[in-house]
């Protein structure tokens, strides 16, 4: 059986907002847990003194907070003042804690523009996803040496599936295609076709697809797994599609 862990019992009247994601956390609690799941987009919109200030006067963590103005006095890393938090919680493990600031140090390792693209990354994934394009394109135009074609045969992919989330689905299929053209991977090449299904007439997508087999063979792929998805619906027991929706809808 697992340990119980007390959370703190202090909540802030007044949250200390995180600028870049527009969240607004109100415990010690919801400040780690962002730290842990989102630690590419720990950077100085968070550790500043204005976070030390929240600390002090909304949690009334007063060692805490000096502790962290310390740091940034002493210009001590990201990482040192990311672990003073965690450990202050006390809603982690000692190897929970290791594991932490193992990711902290490959974090700190990497190049400084795979770092970029890790943070728009997660900026996608949360929704903040004119922020996380804007980054996306600032990388291609770097043009970094450092790092392999099939990196930004990555950025393309991730820039893609950013205007696909806002049905900007041509500038989707573009980046698409070049993602493939990069990568050579067929999930790329099926998202591209997919875009293009989307904001083609039926007479320009079937001229897309006569003008290439490959093209073609990707598109009766899709075709063929569609149909077989909505076969298996069919012969679903419709006993088993019952319970399922029980499941969901839980009527009394």
């Amino acid at each position: 059986m697992g340990s119980l862990i007390l959370c703190h019992r202090k909540k802030a009247k007044q949250p200390y907002e995180i600028t870049r994601v527009h969240k607004k956390i109100y415990t010690l609690e919801e400040l780690c847990y962002y730290i842990c799941n989102f630690l590419y987009l720990v950077d100085e919109t968070l550790i500043n003194k204005n976070l030390c200030k929240w600390i002090e006067e909304e949690l009334e963590k007063e060692n805490l907070a000096k502790q962290l103005n310390d740091c940034l006095k002493s210009n001590s890393s990201m990482e040192q003042f990311v672990l003073y938090i965690l450990r202050d919680s006390n809603i982690y493990t000692a190897k929970e804690i290791s594991t932490i600031e193992g990711r902290l140090n490959r974090f700190k390792n990497q190049k400084e523009i795979e770092k970029k693209k890790y943070k728009a990354d997660s900026l996608l994934k949360i929704g903040e996803i004119e922020e996380a394009i804007r980054i996306y394109l600032s990388l291609l135009q770097e043009n970094d040496e450092s790092v392999s074609s099939q990196f930004y045969g990555k950025v393309y992919g991730c820039l893609g599936t950013a205007y696909g989330r806002i049905f900007l689905y041509q500038e989707a299929s573009d980046r698409f295609l070049s993602a493939f053209q990069i990568c050579e991977e067929k999930s790329m090449l099926y998202a591209y076709l997919y875009c293009c299904h989307c904001y083609m007439d039926n007479e320009e997508y079937e001229k897309l697809l006569a003008d290439n087999k490959m093209f073609k063979d990707a598109d009766r792929f899709l075709v063929e797994k569609e149909e077989a998805k909505k076969a298996q619906i069919c012969i679903e027991n419709p006993k088993n599609i019952l319970d399922s929706y029980k499941q969901v809808y839980k009527f009394n």
